[in-house]
């Protein structure tokens, strides 16, 4: 057992010592493109995603050429068709900040101070608290306002937070979808040049 064991590790060795640092980060990204297929695959064909079925109820699962262009001009017109851009984000695993804004945008048209206050306090467990399970990156004085403001929640308390999470969005997250490979064949398929997602 340990012999082939040994046997496995040395052929393993061996051949990652006739690679190039290119060959490398062409197999990184092979498996990165398979991981976004595959959630989308998965997300689309899922029933027990609350969250995407949730941002995918007002628009058709498919972009048009139109949507994936405009989608180039701002984060704003992407965040009118959020399901992609959700998709690019949970397969680099910073889906929180997206979860959040959306979160607060709901938060913000609500009228009754009960659904308010209900409201308020999940957004803080899931996002704002520490450990949070979806925690998002806040200063410690954001934190703190919210908190506080947690006895009498209005609809501008999550405001600032809300803020920054764009911003985040908006410096990071999507000039990177913009640049991405997911982005490059839904532009190409909506316009009917590209394939379909493949396997």
């Amino acid at each position: 057992m340990r012999e082939n064991l040994a046997c496995v590790l040395s052929q393993n060795m061996a051949f990652t010592d006739c690679m190039k640092p290119t060959d490398f980060a062409a197999e990184k990204k092979g498996i990165k493109r398979k991981n976004w297929r595959n959630r989308i695959r998965f997300l689309l064909k899922t029933n027990s995603s609350k969250s995407i079925l949730h941002l995918m109820t007002t628009r058709p699962l498919r972009p048009t050429a139109d949507d994936v262009q405009q989608w180039a001009q701002s984060l704003d017109k992407l965040l009118n068709g959020k399901a992609a851009f959700y998709i690019f984000l949970k397969s680099e695993y910073c889906e929180e900040n997206i979860e959040f804004w959306t979160e607060c945008e709901e938060f913000r048209i609500l009228t009754s101070k009960k659904d308010m206050a209900s409201k308020a306090n999940s957004i803080y467990k899931d996002f704002i608290k520490n450990e949070a399970p979806k925690e998002i990156n806040l200063d410690f004085h954001t934190k703190n306002d919210i908190a506080e403001s947690l006895h009498e929640p209005n609809t501008a308390c999550f405001l600032s937070a809300q803020r920054k999470a764009y911003s985040l969005m908006e410096n990071n997250s999507y000039p990177r979808f913009i640049y991405s490979d997911l982005y490059k064949e839904l532009s190409a398929a909506a316009r009917g040049e590209g394939k379909h997602i493949k396997s």
